[in-house]
């Protein structure tokens, strides 16, 4: 069963108490993203115990997007590497306007309309053009469909010591990546 359901539960909250920032392209600013699970391949018993799945991470705007793509992968517990690709600039997930950020194999690999705008691997967070609020989305292995919405919810102007990018909060339990719908 395809759960799109869950795109209709997903309560984002945006920062209320944040006053909105300009964009902040430097490479030493953190942006905090929720990341939102909106659709994929959910059973029903996973959807009633876990209405709502998200993570919440931290990332340089000096990481790149594969960056971002790796956290996220291991956020929620996935465990087969599949294409994928980001859509930025659009009203999220799906938005055929966003700018659209591929692996290079998906450049070969598939007819792109519209064409692809850039390669992850090469792509900073920082060059994104992001401010809070902005909402955008992250697309995970093209047969399967799993669809994120990405949240911004803050862009601070320096990093804390430590690790990034780093996951800080989880939210509902990471659905298997290969549902058993028996």
């Amino acid at each position: 069963m395809r759960h799109s359901d869950v795109a209709s539960m997903v309560k984002t909250h945006k920062s209320k108490n944040i006053p909105q920032k300009a964009v902040n392209p430097y490479k030493d600013a953190v942006y905090v993203l929720d990341v939102f699970l909106i659709d994929g391949p959910i059973t029903e018993e996973f959807v009633a115990l876990n209405p709502v799945v998200s993570r919440t991470i931290e990332i340089k705007g000096s990481n790149t997007l594969e960056e971002l793509h790796q956290i996220i992968f291991k956020a929620f517990d996935r465990e087969e590497e599949h294409m994928y690709e980001f859509q930025v600039g659009g009203r999220g997930p799906q938005d055929p306007n966003a700018r659209r950020y591929c692996i290079k194999q998906a450049f070969s690999s598939f007819d792109l309309t519209p064409a692809a705008t850039g390669d992850v691997s090469s792509t900073s967070i920082a060059s994104l053009g992001l401010s809070i609020d902005d909402a955008f989305g992250y697309w995970f292995d093209f047969g399967d469909d799993w669809w994120h919405q990405i949240d911004v919810i803050n862009i601070q102007d320096k990093a804390q010591s430590g690790k990034y990018p780093r996951i800080t909060k989880r939210l509902g339990a990471s659905p298997p990546q290969y549902a058993d719908f028996e």
